[in-house]
């Protein structure tokens, strides 16, 4: 299961822009930043369904609707294709702050032309990808019709996509008449894919085949074969993410300097790295990288097992780990053992001078399920075993904590 966090972050005009964050049960490896196609949301089932796959595949995946749109605040009719390419690169800005800067770029339609623009402002981007991308941001006036002369010449009209109204802007027009997106993608200097369905009646294939010239190497193209321009079949949608996180492994990895921290550890050494400037740490040894991390209630990104969490965590598996060593040392008939834990503060009830200055004390309450064919002394022994491992008695030991600057 993936955790879904609503997240509200301000976008390049200081409104407010409202975002979803999925991430895996175990900390994500990587994030990916997503942008839906023109007046979509990001709801939108395409969006949704290609989050989800990554997802399941370790990403975290932020998407998020740009300015005007679903629940985010602003006036549609005042944002244009620039102020959605200053969003991206805010929503890139809030997860380097807050999370971690995102490796990968994600753009359906006009978004693939959004990610495009913005990736140059993005230096730990390690990888772009367009989803039935137009490679001129201008190719989108042919959904307005014979509204374009009336925009122009009115100033503003109303627009109907996808069955619904908008309205436009004469400054939407002129934007979009501004940009050359063909000397960004030349310029971009990062690992592009590009998928297209040569059946898309939306955005012609041809779109695609005028990025992929204008794009340097590494760059690929993958067709999507008989998939309608929103993706709506949910196997086209699990086709696209599957093939992103098969490619991007050839790009996308640990930063470099946590593999050098890494490195320089020795066994039974642990570092614990700042990730962002909240809570967010990463935790390394000689041959492991995790997450820690606090719940989003107080302020965390919930990301990983918070510090009581990692405490718990020692106990437990040592605890689990002494039971079974000694079970097979004993050749006891142990099928099973699950250890759970729990920390609490209870009041001392029977230390002195408690009635005028209450004492708590820290408790730990562990249970351990044993099961298989086992006598009634073989479980009382193995109880006992329990309170023998190694971590249960340094706890309990006289710990003597020895802090100095590095």
């Amino acid at each position: 299961m993936s955790k879904r966090t609503k997240l509200e972050f301000p976008g390049a005009d200081g409104v407010m822009l409202a975002g979803l964050l999925e991430t895996p049960e175990s900390s994500p490896h990587s994030f990916a930043l997503f942008a839906h196609c023109f007046t979509c949301g990001k709801d939108v089932v395409s969006a949704s369904r290609i989050s989800r796959a990554l997802v399941a595949r370790g990403y975290a995946v932020l998407r998020f609707d740009f300015t005007g749109l679903g629940s985010s605040d602003g006036d549609f009719a005042n944002s244009s294709f620039s102020s959605n390419v200053n969003d991206l690169v805010s929503a890139a800005d809030f997860l380097r702050e807050n999370y971690r800067a995102p490796s990968l770029l994600i753009g359906h339609s006009l978004g693939g032309a959004a990610v495009l623009a913005a990736a140059h402002a993005m230096d730990e981007v390690k990888g772009v990808v367009t989803i039935g991308a137009p490679a001129d941001p201008e190719h989108v006036v042919k959904q307005f019709g014979c509204k374009t002369d009336e925009i122009t010449r009115a100033g503003v009209a109303e627009v109907q996509l996808a069955g619904r109204p908008f309205t436009i802007k004469k400054q939407f027009l002129d934007d979009l008449a501004d940009q050359n997106l063909a000397e960004k993608i030349a310029k971009l200097k990062k690992p592009l894919l590009v998928f297209h369905s040569p059946v898309d009646e939306t955005v012609s294939i041809h779109e695609a085949e005028k990025i992929y010239r204008s794009a340097k190497h590494p760059k690929s193209f993958v067709s999507l074969d008989d998939a309608d321009h929103l993706l709506t079949k949910a196997r086209d949608a699990e086709y696209v993410a599957a093939t992103i996180a098969a490619w991007a492994t050839r790009y996308i990895s640990e930063p470099e300097n946590i593999e050098q921290k890494t490195s320089a550890l020795t066994s039974g050494h642990v570092m614990v790295a700042e990730k962002n400037k909240k809570f967010t740490r990463t935790v390394i040894t000689d041959s492991h990288v995790w997450l820690a991390d606090e719940p989003t209630a107080v302020g965390g990104g919930d990301l990983g097992p918070d510090p009581y969490e990692h405490l718990l965590a020692a106990l437990g598996t040592c605890t689990s780990m002494t039971i079974r060593m000694y079970a097979n040392h004993k050749k006891l008939p142990l099928d099973d053992v699950t250890v759970t834990l729990s920390h609490d503060r209870q009041y001392v009830s029977d230390c002195e001078g408690c009635e005028t200055a209450p004492q708590k004390i820290e408790v730990i309450n562990r249970t351990v399920t044993l099961e298989g064919d086992l006598s009634e002394e073989n479980t009382r022994r193995l109880l006992q075993i329990a309170d023998r491992c190694p971590v249960h008695q340094t706890l309990h030991g006289d710990l003597n904590i020895q802090t100095q600057l590095a």
